[in-house]
């Protein structure tokens, strides 16, 4: 039986190429995904190690804010204060093991770019001190060309940050730290290998004492480095250090712990980004699994009298299903190999693509682990074996008699009677929790959501062969009218097999299920973000900064003072909390000028008004209102700050002057900055909201910039730029989604070839006869492609209906995070779909109309 496996798989290679093909694609987005997340974290890693290498120990300040990072928040003079001084270095570097202490000073800087437009992504922006030995080189940084900054007018850069800056040596650097302009000759390039920077960031390095001067103060560091000498322990160290630390105020970890820190940390990166290719991989195999069932069915029923003589000469039952197996594990483990290859391809590929576009990963050699192989080549195998297991079950029911009197029997009714039951239950039940799905407006209910799509696509695909009788039937109305003869026999050959026809559809409605219900909410949720901006904001600009450092509240009396700008309103705030300690409810306060507020926003009071908040009072928005139980006129208690010293605070008393209409720009709740900025460590702004006389134009906003110094840091964005943001940050994870499911699709549109072809090959006799009696060889190419376009039309109609349903239940969890989210169907999308269906179905069918129309009749006649 094995060697007849063999012999079939041989026998059947063009048939089974196809299928070949779907297994592939499906394996090599497993190991592609698999390879490239191995790669990309061992050259993280080693990236990582190499930076930590020499790091015995390291001492890091405290940040006062249990909720924030390890660094320490500027002071009211705009610099940090730390506890790391060099009498703190000097304690340390007096230690038995300690071979020396390196200080650092760490802060952001933005580089103003060729075109003025900021180099980095902001937050990855790096500043350190360089800190040369006694060569005159730091080791952390090696010199590419010229030499490391030695006073206040000097720089350094990477090289990455000096070819996005567009400068040489010699050039004059403009940057940014936390507002105005400033400018150093770069003296330096240097090479990093920091992932902060490899991955978009920048770097720029000054001397240690114009590092202090920019963000700390002179004599205090960010970080102490401590190298330890040959043979010392690390944790001994550790533990030595932290005894000279002051309390609360530093913290000394070792380097291994680290590295093992980065290490856990880049796992978990990487697992978050392994887990969404791997589900789209999924997805992809998901589908491969109709193609593979598709064609062992077909193939069966083809081999029927074959299959009838094993039988007749003794092979059991077991025997037959053994074959059918090993014929789908063999076809599986070459796929695999082949598709192995091509996943390794793919993962180069990728890393390659990405970096071109700015992910910035670090080099490194592609790491292939044996377990990378392993799962590859076992996913590929078990999903054919099983996609498989059905039919060869069917193969072992053929009956030695029955088998060698006929070719194909139709399906008993029984058995589709109960898929129909089943399919019926599955879809009623997903249907049961979406519904139930449409009525939460939780992001924590997410789970529930999946479980109530994957139930409903689940049972729709169940169903698939009964759906497809009325679908097909109204096509075939459409299909007749149009091209006669041809049309009508393209739909009795789409309905003669309604589960082939249901499995090869289904295969394609997969895939637009996903896709429809991604698009749907995606245009959705963009229109209610443009509502929301439109309803809330009638400001020409918003203008913040890109590191989140905040503004200088005196910028916005300069802007106000530009001509053709007509006012100008600063928003920043502060967290409070009602109740006793430890309980009640959080909110936050947003600080603004009274004055100048409603001149940049659209503000609706149900009750109150702006002129009662002017008298002293606070605005709360409608839905703050309702959380915390307020009404105009209430007075309530707060504490406002979120640090343990803020509870031991007295309790401010505030007046609700007034309750709006929901306002993202406004938030919860508003007041005059007078009530806000005593709360406040320190004051700046974190947007000025400007509204021009004219409306936006490129030299107002030129203006603008100029009278806020040109700084590299600002962000001044019109509406449409800030239109633009948001519907680019949603293109983007929505064509992320069109590139992974397009996976899916190709495999789908690879089904339909092969459904086509094998039922050609099962028509032989059929079409000789059509031929015989007159049709030309035009008219059975129609019949082919119309009947690729039926069973393709039918699988986007399933899915596009399907996607639109799930879009629609689902929609309530999208629209919680804010309240202007309405369903909008995105009909020019939604008919790009049809359209690509009837593309897929008129090429799919191509090469299976060619053979067909190729047929010689009188061979065709007297086929068997």
């Amino acid at each position: 039986m094995l060697r007849t496996a063999l012999r079939n798989v041989l026998a059947h290679k063009a048939r089974l190429l196809m299928t070949a093909l779907a297994v592939l694609l499906g394996v090599a987005f497993v190991a592609g995904t698999l390879i490239f997340s191995d790669t990309v974290g061992e050259a993280v890693k080693n990236a990582s190690t190499k930076n930590l290498k020499d790091v015995a120990v390291s001492v890091q300040a405290i940040n006062d804010d249990p909720h924030g990072p390890v660094a320490v928040q500027a002071g009211k003079d705009g610099k940090r204060a730390t506890a790391l001084d060099d009498r703190l270095a000097d304690r340390i570097r007096a230690l038995p093991g300690v071979a020396a202490v390196r200080p650092d000073v760490t802060g952001q800087a933005t580089l103003a770019g060729r075109d003025d437009q900021p180099v980095g992504n902001g937050w990855q922006n790096l500043a350190v001190n360089y800190r040369p030995g006694k060569d005159g080189t730091d080791p952390r940084y090696p010199l590419v060309r010229g030499r490391g900054p030695a006073n206040g007018g000097e720089i350094a850069l990477a090289e990455s940050t000096a070819e996005a800056a567009g400068v040489t040596l010699g050039d004059t650097v403009r940057f940014a730290t936390d507002g105005p302009l400033l400018k150093k000759k770069l003296v330096g390039i240097v090479h990093s290998d920091d992932p902060q920077v490899t991955a978009g960031g920048s770097l720029a390095l000054f001397d240690t004492a114009t590092a202090q001067r920019l963000y700390l103060h002179p004599g205090q560091f960010d970080e102490l480095i401590v190298s330890a000498t040959p043979g010392t322990d690390q944790q001994a160290l550790t533990a030595k250090v932290r005894e000279l630390l002051p309390k609360d105020r530093a913290e000394a970890t070792s380097g291994s712990t680290l590295a093992a820190q980065q290490a856990q940390m880049i796992a978990l990166q990487n697992k978050a980004l392994s887990t969404t290719l791997l589900t789209f991989a999924g997805i992809a195999l998901f589908v491969g699994v109709f193609i593979i069932a598709n064609t062992f069915t077909m193939l069966i029923s083809q081999r029927s009298r074959e299959i009838a003589l094993l039988r007749a000469v003794g092979a059991s039952r077991r025997q037959v299903v053994r074959s059918v197996l090993a014929e789908a594990a063999l076809l599986g483990l070459v796929s695999s190999v082949v598709g192995f290859a091509l996943g390794l391809g793919i993962a180069v590929g990728m890393r390659t693509v990405l970096n071109a576009n700015g992910a910035g990963f670090p080099d490194g050699p592609v790491v292939i682990a044996p377990t990378t192989v392993l799962a590859s080549l076992a996913v590929g195998v078990v999903v054919t074996v099983l996609a498989a297991w059905l039919p060869s079950r069917k193969a072992a029911r053929i009956a030695p008699v029955e088998a060698l009197t006929t070719v194909e029997a139709p399906p008993a009714p029984r058995s589709l009677v109960v898929r129909n039951t089943l399919g019926l239950l599955l879809t009623g039940l997903g249907v049961a929790v979406m519904l139930y799905v449409s009525t939460l407006n939780s992001g924590d209910d997410v789970p529930i959501a999946m479980a109530g799509s994957a139930l409903t696509l689940t049972g729709v695909i169940v169903l698939a062969p009964l759906l497809s009788r009325p679908l097909v039937s109204l096509a075939g109305l459409v299909t007749t009218r149009l091209f006669g003869v041809a049309g009508k026999l393209a739909k009795e050959n789409a309905l003669r097999n309604p589960r082939r026809t249901a499995a090869t559809g289904s295969a394609l409605m997969i895939g637009l299920t996903l896709i429809t219900g991604m698009t749907v909410v995606g245009h959705s949720a963009q229109l209610g973000m443009d509502k929301m901006a439109a309803d809330g904001l009638t400001a020409d600009y918003r203008i913040n900064t890109s590191t989140f450092v905040g503004l200088d509240p005196e910028l916005s009396k300069k802007v106000a003072k530009v001509p053709g700008v007509e006012a100008a309103a600063p928003l920043r705030g502060t967290g409070f909390s009602t109740g006793g300690s430890g309980e009640g409810s959080f909110g936050y306060l947003r600080g603004t000028d009274l004055t100048q507020i409603d001149k940049v926003t659209r503000i609706t009071f149900t009750e109150g008004s702006l002129d009662a908040v002017r008298a002293g009072g606070i605005a709360i928005s409608k839905t703050g209102a309702k959380l915390h139980g307020w009404h105009a006129g209430d007075t309530v208690s707060a504490r406002f700050g979120e640090g343990p010293e803020d509870a031991k605070k007295r309790p401010t008393r505030l007046k609700v002057a007034a309750v709006y209409q929901d306002n993202e720009i406004l938030g919860e709740s508003f007041a005059d900055v007078s009530l806000v900025d005593p709360h406040l460590s320190l004051v700046k702004n974190d947007d000025l909201l400007v509204k021009a006389a004219d409306g936006a134009s490129p030299a107002l906003t030129k203006e603008i910039r100029h009278a806020l110094g040109d700084s590299p840091l600002l962000k001044v964005q019109t509406r449409d730029d800030l239109r633009k943001e948001d519907a680019g940050k949603i293109d983007t994870v929505v064509n992320m989604v069109y590139g992974l499911l397009g996976m899916a699709v190709i495999i789908a549109v690879v089904g339909v070839v092969n459904t086509l072809a094998m039922s050609v090959f099962e028509r032989t006799r059929e079409i000789g006869l059509l031929r015989a009696i007159g049709l030309a060889r035009t008219g059975i190419k129609q019949m082919v492609r119309l009947e690729s376009v039926v069973i393709s039309l039918f699988g986007a109609v399933l899915g596009i209906g399907v996607g639109i349903f799930l879009a629609w239940a689902g929609g309530s969890l999208v629209g919680s995070s804010f309240p202007t989210y309405e369903m909008v169907l995105p009909w020019g999308r939604l008919a790009l779909f049809l359209l690509i269906a009837l593309v897929v179905g008129v090429l799919a069918a191509l090469w299976p109309a060619r053979r067909a129309a190729r047929l010689n009749t009188l061979e065709a006649i007297g086929a068997e």
